[in-house]
């Protein structure tokens, strides 16, 4: 586990934009371009921190085009991210990307070949901080379980007062994970997803416990689009949780930019308050 600095300062609050952008199967180009528009308009808006979904360049259901669609850490679609980054000041978590292992050479891998579903965080001068591979690996009625090879690292980066950990959507449902997070201090919980229909219930509530147990903020950002080949279409609905569960912000499932300012006070006044964490035992 390491942890690297993305900030100078620590302001009293952190403004996050949640990018559910519109996901076109296999349009990396469209999608990309998607993307750098939403990055743009949040930081209009004053975003210190914008976050994308999951695979947001090729689409989650789109697994005939990964390979094709795969890059390196240092390819065309984190370069522009990373580019944006520095253009609007504002620290960018470019969702993931479906990442072709043997290509990168900037950063551990957890195999020499094969693809990975993939995080990086950029700060605001564009410097890489923080990259995530997606742990857990859906297989119930999905391919990504035979494409991808499952992270291993955890990393973490402090972002305007708070130690940021980033998960990927099925990761939700393993709570141990987030609880490795939190012994290394995280407090604030980016989940970028590509969360589909009928499973409302299981997105929302699973998050909201995710806050809840382990009083962090939890932000997950899913895309909005249909898969017709796969007959899947996202339900969006990226939320923003306080430490106690609360809904800050959150969208229905078309196109949008949630926004939601976050205080890194509150999580120690709250951890303080109702001390849950320290009655933990083995």
């Amino acid at each position: 586990m390491t942890t690297t600095d993305v900030a100078d300062h620590e302001p009293a609050r952190l403004t996050i934009a949640l990018a559910q952008i519109e996901v076109e199967p296999a349009a990396v180009a469209g999608n990309r371009e998607r993307a750098l528009e939403a990055i743009a308009a949040a930081a209009e808006r004053g975003a210190d921190l914008v976050a994308l979904p999951e695979l947001f360049s090729v689409g989650y259901f789109a697994f005939e085009e990964y390979e094709r669609a795969a890059e390196p850490l240092e390819g065309e679609t984190l370069s522009a991210l990373q580019t944006a980054a520095t253009e609007h000041d504002v620290a960018v978590l470019a969702g993931t990307i479906v990442e072709d292992l043997a290509a990168t050479e900037t950063a551990p891998t957890p195999a020499d070949e094969g693809l990975a579903n993939t995080a990086v965080l950029f700060d605001a001068s564009g410097e890489r901080r923080l990259v995530f591979r997606k742990h857990h690996l859906f297989g119930y009625d999905s391919s990504e379980s035979e494409l991808l090879v499952p992270g291993e690292r955890l990393e973490t980066a402090d972002v305007g007062g708070f130690t940021v950990g980033v998960t990927t959507c099925y990761d939700l449902r393993f709570p141990e994970l987030f609880r490795r997070y939190v012994d290394a201090g995280v407090d604030l919980f980016l989940v970028p997803s590509a969360w589909p229909y009928p499973r409302v219930d299981h997105w929302e509530t699973l998050s909201r416990a995710r806050a809840i147990e382990n009083q962090s903020y939890v932000a997950t950002i899913n895309g909005s689009g249909q898969f017709p080949d796969a007959d899947a279409t996202l339900l969006g609905r990226s939320t923003v949780y306080d430490p106690w569960g609360v809904t800050l912000a959150s969208s229905g499932d078309d196109p949008s930019l949630v926004t939601a300012d976050l205080e890194p006070e509150r999580v120690e006044r709250i951890r303080d308050d109702f001390p849950a964490l320290t009655d933990r035992r083995e």
